[in-house]
Order: C-alpha cells, then sequence, then structure tokens
C-alpha cells in the first residue's frame, strides 16, 4: 500500500500528466490575452495590460515549471540566468518567480529520500551517519539535498535524487521543445530552441551522480589551496546519491536581492575568473550557471555547487574565439570575417559584409574595452533588444550567422555567466580575467 504523503510529493513520471501541466503554460497565456481584449475595451492602455499579462504569464510559466522539477525545472533555471534582459517594466514577476524557481520545488516525503538511500548506500545506510535531516534542506531540478552528519563528525551535504528523475527529465525537454516558439518570449535576443537541443543532450550526464562525483574531484583538484574560491570535496556517492562536505555561505540570489556594492562587486569578480580560469584550470566548464549554484562564504570565497552539468574541454578555451573577441573589440573587420568563415560561424550561403558582422558583434566586447565594466540589467536589456529587433539589421546579421554544435555550450555558459554578472550589478575587472584565462585575446 503507497503512503498518501508519498503519492503527493512523487515526481509525476506519467507522460500525459506531465504533458497536461505544460499544456496548460501556452493554453492559460492564450486565455488571458483573450481577457485583456476585454480590459482594453474597458479603456486600460495597451502597456498595462501588457504589463498584467506579462505578470501573470511568468507567475504561471515558473509555477508549472516549479512544480514538474525534472527537465522542467531545469529548463526554468536555464532561463532565470535571463532575467536581466526583461525591460523593467515587466521585470518584477519574473524576477520573483525565477528567484524562487531557482532554490525551490516541492520535496520528496521522508519515506520516499529513506528508501532511496537504502537502494543506494544500502539498508544499513543509517549507520554511516551520526545524525540525518528528514527534511530537506534544498531542492534542485531532479534531486534534493539533506543536511546531515557524517559518521567521522563532518557536516555533509547529501544529495537525492528524485525517483522517476530520468523519465521526467526525458519527457518534458521532448514537451518543452514543442513550446519552443513561446518561451522565445521570456528571453529576447536569445534563440531557445538550440538551448532546450543543448540541455537534452547533457541530461544522461546529469543524471549520473557517480560522473557528477567525479566532475566535482576534479574540480577540488584544480582549486585546491586557492584563496578565492571553495569546492566542497566528495566524501561518497553512488549512482543516484552523492555526498559533500557541507558548506555555509551567502546565495547569490541573495547577493542580487540585497547584497551591498562590495559583495556585489566580490561575487562579480571571483565569478567570472572561475567561469574563464576553469578550462585552462580543469580542463573543465562548469555548465549549469544559475544563481542557486553559488554561494560567498564569510572569508570572502566563492563556493561553487553542483557538477552535474560539466562540459570537458581537454585542450581548454579554443584558441580563435579569443582572438575573434580581440578582432571584434579592436574594430578589425576583414580579419574577423576570415577567421569566423574558417571555423564556421557564417553560413556558407551568406552574402553578409565584413562591416555588418562587426557592427553585430562589437558591442558584445563592450566589458573588455576598459579595465573595469559595469555590468547592469540596462546593459543587457540593450543587447537583447538590439539583436531580438525583428525590424533591425542586427535580427537579419544574426539569422545569417551560424553557431557550431560544439561552441553551443562555451555560448551557453557565457551568456548565462554574463546575466548573472548583470543580475549582480557588478563592477568587474573584465578585461584582465579574459587577458589572463582567454588564450588568443592577448596581443
Amino acid at each position: 500500500m503507497t503512503d498518501p504523503a508519498d503519492r503527493e510529493s512523487a515526481l509525476p513520471r506519467r507522460g500525459a500528466a506531465r504533458t497536461a501541466k505544460l499544456a496548460s503554460i501556452p493554453l492559460g497565456i492564450a486565455g488571458r490575452a483573450v481577457g485583456g481584449w476585454g480590459k482594453r475595451l474597458a479603456g486600460q492602455s495597451a502597456e498595462q495590460v501588457s504589463a498584467t499579462l506579462s505578470a501573470k504569464a511568468a507567475e504561471q510559466l515558473f509555477e508549472v515549471l516549479g512544480t514538474l522539477k525534472g527537465g522542467a525545472m531545469k529548463f526554468g533555471q536555464a532561463l532565470s540566468v535571463f532575467e536581466a534582459a526583461v525591460p523593467d517594466d515587466m521585470a518584477k514577476p519574473y524576477r520573483e518567480a525565477l528567484t524562487k524557481l531557482q532554490s525551490a520545488a516541492p520535496p520528496m516525503s521522508a519515506q520516499q529520500t529513506r528508501r532511496v538511500l537504502a537502494q543506494q548506500l544500502g539498508r544499513s545506510w543509517e549507520g554511516r551517519f551520526k545524525h540525518f535531516e528528514d527534511v530537506p534542506a534544498a531542492s534542485a531540478s531532479i534531486g534534493q539535498v539533506h543536511r546531515a552528519t557524517w559518521h567521522d563528525g563532518r557536516e555533509v551535504a547529501v544529495k537525492v535524487q528524485y525517483p522517476g528523475a530520468d523519465e521526467a527529465l526525458r519527457s518534458d525537454l521532448r514537451q518543452l521543445q514543442r513550446f519552443s516558439r513561446l518561451f522565445q518570449a521570456f528571453v529576447p535576443g536569445t534563440d531557445v530552441k538550440p538551448l532546450m537541443a543543448e540541455l537534452a543532450d547533457r541530461m544522461d550526464e546529469e543524471l549520473d551522480y557517480l560522473n557528477e562525483a567525479d566532475n566535482q574531484r576534479a574540480f577540488v583538484k584544480a582549486f585546491e589551496g586557492d584563496p578565492a574560491f571553495l569546492i566542497p570535496r566528495v566524501v561518497a556517492s553512488a549512482p543516484k546519491v552523492v555526498i559533500t562536505e557541507w558548506v555555509t555561505g551567502t546565495p547569490l540570489s541573495q547577493v542580487i536581492a540585497d547584497g551591498d556594492r562590495a559583495t556585489r562587486n566580490l561575487a562579480g569578480r571571483l565569478l567570472m575568473e572561475f567561469h574563464y580560469s576553469s578550462p585552462a584550470r580543469a580542463h573543465l566548464l562548469h555548465s549549469d550557471p544559475h544563481p542557486g549554484n553559488f554561494m560567498v562564504t564569510d572569508d570572502g570565497r566563492l563556493c561553487v555547487l553542483d557538477f552535474g552539468g560539466v562540459a570537458k574541454l581537454p585542450n581548454g578555451i579554443p584558441r580563435h574565439l579569443g582572438e575573434m573577441t580581440r578582432l571584434a573589440l579592436d574594430g578589425e573587420s576583414a580579419d574577423l570575417m576570415r577567421l569566423l568563415r574558417e571555423n564556421r560561424f557564417v553560413r556558407t550561403d551568406s552574402d553578409l559584409a565584413a562591416d555588418e558582422v562587426l557592427a553585430y558583434l562589437a558591442p558584445f566586447t563592450e566589458p573588455l574595452a576598459t579595465p573595469t565594466f559595469h555590468f547592469t540589467r540596462r546593459w543587457m536589456q540593450r543587447q537583447a533588444g538590439r539583436v531580438g529587433d525583428t525590424r533591425g539589421s542586427d535580427f537579419r546579421v544574426g539569422r545569417s550567422l551560424n553557431l557550431p554544435p560544439e561552441y553551443l555550450m562555451i555560448h551557453r555558459v557565457t551568456a548565462g555567466s554574463t546575466g548573472i554578472l548583470c543580475q549582480l550589478d557588478a563592477e568587474v575587472p573584465a578585461r584582465g580575467i579574459v587577458e589572463r584565462w582567454q588564450p588568443g585575446f592577448a596581443r
């Protein structure tokens, strides 16, 4: 007999049930659009109606994604870093819904959690702990985290995968790909379809906690003794459970909400250095950039969590990416165009002019034009508006450019990290960081 609590908190696996929830998103938004016409007839302005509809749409979208966990929540977290691109007049509901999504989801019951632990660690699993807290301390897209005390007295974090997470993840991503046009409105200037395809490619890796533990050990080794970063050590692992040292700190979501200027700048600088230095130091790229995966510790280090999504870069970041960035920054359009064509970043049937491509790419290099750059929501909104305006020349140029599949992960993570920097409103010595760690950029 199944415990009622188990039934209520279990991760919905049945494709029909999950599809119905996901299908409610476009239907709900369409229904509100019809209601909006009534409000227009009643005398409200288009701007008032648009803001109201956007607020309600955001609320429903992220409520559904968060409730479903799995791939739906994973996709919502990927969208969350682009919140800074949403115009200010409609950003508040997105910001609130996304902040909840970054770190919260309905938990499993204690019975379910203990069942998974027994399956993964053995029936005598409780003997490996001095204390285990049944109530989860945090939740993520495919698992939840419990605080515990290991048998040797160390405080540990125990991440337990939701039963049925594999089925739910695959089902969600299939369904979400059907709604790619709808989600496009939530991240102006970003092509959502390849984002979802790339997330689908990574899902098997994220479901394997043994793989995640190996990734985390590699990062621990690469950053061992660095006074600026803290990677929690792995204590034990199994296919659906990973146990690491417990770390306390201020989550980046809290720094974004109410952090002081010094903390914002510190978090931004360390985040950017971690992103650019990891491929050189660990030959890996942490590929899940959202504020729930980073904390600032009391002694001023950046603590990095969740290594399920990691790109392997045995040769580091490709040198020609740094060369392209430098050429765009220096305005050398002919050499930039040649390098883009050589590396398949321009479609073979394209008749783009070199100056057009430079005009499209150069604004993205603004953070590197001066020793320190102030990353703001306004700056990201300008970039998103520029490339997402279907009436502008930049939109046409963007459609003619090509992003080879092997660069999609690097592009997504860089864009995601930049989104967090803008949410932090951080002033960062970006140029020096890129000069030090990005091959091909320094003269």
